[in-house]
């Protein structure tokens, strides 16, 4: 009972999971809680004010079965590309302006050689596509403020600031409609250093950066900025790209975003797209009971796996290819298309989605270097992807690995999660995936016990290799596989029941 308890401790006391750029065998990361239980499982968290677990069952259902989207950070930050004067600046490139102080009248210069003629919508679909993506989300709006839309509530926009005077949205929600990928949006509703929202992180986390307004021209009232320009933003954006686009509202950052202020902008989503799929960053105000007032439809941890996901939640990682979001001339630190699939592996593994981000250049054209990875995860998918789609979580869990008893982070004394890298599985009606990053040597694996008695067994990339399963109440054991590992990365034997 002593032990049982101490391990609730250490699970519960876990604070922050780093993402391992190259994992392997006993990566060791550190630990993030999982989300708290769902205190009324029949009406779950939600966008929608008291849905049932049916409804939302429903309306979550195309994009639980996605599991894997592109993030897309474009903007006139691209241009620039994270230098000014001759100097590389610290930190992601879309934060240019803030990390740098640029005052408004220099930043608004960069409009004038934004002109992206190399952005072509049929590639950035067919990209996604190729990659065994479901969805893509675009920021509509960073916290520049300036909008990739014709927008008529700020001129500061794509088509009436620069020569370039098209709107991508547009052209990239015809192109998903006709590739048959669901669109969504990003917008920085409260920061906006060009139309007088709030300036700075709303994360305590990082004080340093927490900065005020540096330029006089950037003082505004938040009420009227939210009133004149964001809800009006927010409203272009939901009407005028189809009734089936946006199909995801992805907000960032909602500094200074109260309770009241929220709620004036899921009135406008639910008055004109009622159950649009809106993810946890609409506001951070919370209730007596220390619950989100607007605790939306899916968590979203930035940069990291956690360990055990988030049970009675759905939840979406985003990470970036290489080390900022938007493009940044000279950052080539690229994850390998192995850390791309172990990724999405391990996060379809604990039930959630994996929102891979590219950062398109000034001249819309998304990095080589994104595209070629990209086609290489395409090819594992169209192989194994019915480990990914439509699956949930293993009905394990320590393969992933476990809490150190004596490890812990030297800043906050928290213990550490040592993730082993050998296999992860997923499931759904009638398969049981077991995908293998380690290959066994001697042609067996074994797993623990499960439920349902399995009738076949088959390798995803090879299903003419003859398998053997023995299963009883200590486990499965999986042998006949052959010497060599059918994919160098990750292996997939889909297990029947």
């Amino acid at each position: 009972m002593k032990i049982s308890v101490l391990l609730v401790g250490l699970l519960a006391a876990s604070l922050a999971y780093g993402e391992p750029t190259c994992p392997g065998p006993s990566t060791t990361t550190l630990a993030m809680p999982s989300s708290r239980p769902v205190s009324d499982p029949a009406h779950p968290l939600s966008s929608v004010s008291g849905e049932t677990k049916p409804l939302r069952d429903a309306r979550m259902g195309w994009w639980r079965d996605a599991k894997f989207g592109m993030f897309i950070h474009w903007g006139v930050f691209s241009v620039p590309a994270g230098w000014y004067h001759g100097k590389l600046v610290p930190g992601f490139s879309e934060w240019l302006m803030h990390d740098a102080r640029i005052p408004v009248p220099e930043y608004r210069q960069y409009a004038k050689e934004f002109n992206p003629q190399g952005f072509d919508a049929v590639q950035f679909v067919a990209a996604a596509k190729s990659a065994g993506m479901k969805y893509i989300v675009i920021t509509a709006k960073h916290h520049d403020g300036f909008a990739m839309f014709d927008s008529k509530a700020s001129d500061w926009n794509i088509v009436r600031a620069t020569p370039y005077k098209k709107d991508p949205l547009k052209a990239l929600a015809e192109e998903c409609r006709k590739q048959g990928i669901k669109l969504g949006f990003y917008y920085s509703h409260a920061q906006d250093w060009n139309n007088g929202g709030a300036i700075g992180l709303s994360m305590p986390k990082h004080p340093e950066r927490e900065k005020g307004p540096w330029d006089k021209a950037q003082h505004r009232d938040m009420d009227d900025y939210i009133a004149n320009v964001a809800i009006p933003q927010v409203r272009e954006l939901l009407t005028h790209y189809g009734p089936d686009t946006p199909a995801i509202l992805w907000w960032d950052t909602p500094k200074e975003i109260t309770k009241a202020r929220a709620a004036k902008f899921n009135a406008v989503v639910q008055e004109v797209r009622p159950g649009l799929i809106q993810n946890n960053r609409l506001s951070n105000t919370k209730d007596p009971a220390g619950e989100k007032y607007f605790p939306g439809d899916t968590e979203t941890p930035e940069g990291f796996i956690p360990p055990q996901g988030f049970p009675g939640r759905d939840w979406e990682t985003c990470m970036t290819f290489n080390d900022s979001w938007g493009y940044k001339r000279g950052d080539n630190h690229w994850k390998s298309t192995g850390t791309l699939i172990r990724n999405l592996c391990d996060i379809a593994s604990k039930g959630g989605n994996y929102l891979l981000n590219v950062g398109p250049d000034g001249q819309g054209r998304i990095p080589k270097e994104s595209l070629d990875r990209l086609a290489e995860v395409g090819n594992w998918m169209r192989i194994n992807g019915s480990a990914i789609y439509g699956t949930g979580p293993t009905p394990f869990g320590r393969e992933a690995g476990s809490f150190s008893w004596w490890r812990r982070d030297q800043k906050t004394g928290k213990p550490l999660f040592i993730s082993d890298w050998k296999w992860r599985a997923t499931k759904k009606p009638g398969h049981l995936y077991l995908i293998l990053f380690k290959w066994p040597a001697n042609g067996k694996i074994s797993v623990p016990a499960f439920a349902h008695q399995i009738s076949a067994a088959s390798l995803l990339a090879d299903p003419l290799v003859n398998l053997t399963v023995i299963q009883n109440d200590r486990g499965i054991k999986v042998s006949g596989l052959p010497s060599k590992a059918p994919d160098p990365i990750a292996s997939v034997i889909d297990l029947k029941y």
